[in-house]
């Protein structure tokens, strides 16, 4: 079973995309995009970079005994 964390982490996936959809579908048809929105983006894609990296650098720093 996964963690809580693991969840997390693929709700903010899930909830990124679904922005950037909503983002790029805004530019498509035309409408104003807000300023709030490329934000929202940017900051949900910085933490997974974040903890996508984090995760590597853990991962690398283990020992097999």
């Amino acid at each position: 079973m996964k963690s809580t964390f693991d969840l997390m982490r693929l709700w903010a996936i899930l909830t990124g995309l679904a922005l950037a959809a909503w983002y790029f579908g805004e530019l498509y048809l035309g409408a104003q995009a807000t300023e709030t929105l490329p934000m929202l983006i940017a900051a949900i894609g910085g933490f997974e970079l974040f903890h996508y990296a984090q995760d590597i650098l853990i991962k690398r720093g283990r020992t097999n005994g």
